[in-house]
């Protein structure tokens, strides 16, 4: 084997096309947030509006660590390129690694701190004196809504009297006469302006509530009571969706949330209430 003398000069076109694309990504992902291209739909509570607060915060946040890691990276490609060199080994600093896993804590700590107000708000404070009851039953595939009636309380319910066919989907004790006014119906309707208790439970599978305009997403699991609390401040129909993967039919399971005046709340009570 002969030696030229001249030394390799390496291959910069991978490290070169590699930094474009990656600055590429960047600009590309940093115009589709600063664009607004998939704005998300007004908020109608003020829960809402704090969890949109806190979504941009953290998007902030997130997304300048993103674009300083990946100009980092695009940087440090090329100027460690391929030259014709022997490659250095390093073995990095310990004391870099401390701060930068300090300072993510930190970071993730003083976010989870500053949105502590809009979870407790929905999932952790009390409900209102005057907050409305509905008990929320999920079940493949379909949302039920009870409410407690004129007497204010739900009556009791028995498994063993589950048949929806028969129109009993929820297994209410027809015996039972603090249930004989409790109103069952296949949509939430709520009043505005005024606060709303939901109790969710489900009759089979892990299930899941979400309103997108309420930023409201909760996981009803079998065996359990959930409450969870919102005031809509805006009239309106807004689709109520299942977001856990509940079986084939799952893409079917949905309902529909609907925010009227008092007078046609009161006007939808008096409706079911003659129907049961």
């Amino acid at each position: 084997m002969t030696q030229t003398g001249k030394s390799d000069g390496g291959s910069a076109g991978p490290a070169v096309l590699l930094t474009v694309l990656l600055v590429i990504l960047v600009a590309a992902t940093v115009y589709v947030f600063a664009a607004r291209l998939y704005p998300a739909p007004s908020p109608i509570s003020s829960a809402a509006v704090l969890i949109d607060r806190q979504y941009n915060r953290t998007l902030y946040v997130a997304g300048a660590v993103f674009v300083l890691a990946q100009l980092g990276l695009a940087f440090a490609i090329f100027r460690f390129r391929d030259r014709g060199r022997p490659a250095r080994f390093t073995r990095g600093s310990v004391a870099a690694e401390i701060t930068w896993t300090s300072l993510t804590f930190l970071t993730f700590l003083c976010l989870g701190i500053l949105g502590r107000k809009a979870w407790a708000e929905v999932r952790y404070a009390p409900p209102a004196p005057d907050a409305i009851q509905v008990e929320v039953t999920t079940t493949q595939f379909v949302y039920t809504f009870r409410y407690p009636g004129a007497d204010g309380k739900f009556g009791r319910l028995d498994p063993s009297l589950i048949n929806a066919p028969a129109g009993n989907p929820l297994g209410l004790d027809l015996n039972d006469r603090t249930g004989n006014d409790d109103i069952v119906a296949p949509d939430l309707t709520v009043p505005v302006s005024r606060p709303v208790a939901l109790l969710l439970r489900s009759q089979d599978v892990v299930h899941n509530f979400f309103v997108r305009e309420l930023r409201l997403q909760q996981d009803s699991v079998p065996g359990m009571m959930i409450p969870v609390n919102f005031t809509a401040n805006r009239t309106g129909r807004y689709e109520i969706v299942c977001t856990q993967l509940c079986g084939l039919g799952h893409s079917k399971m949905h309902s529909f949330l609907n925010v009227v005046s008092e007078v046609e709340y009161e006007a939808f009570l008096k409706k079911w209430s003659a129907s049961q």
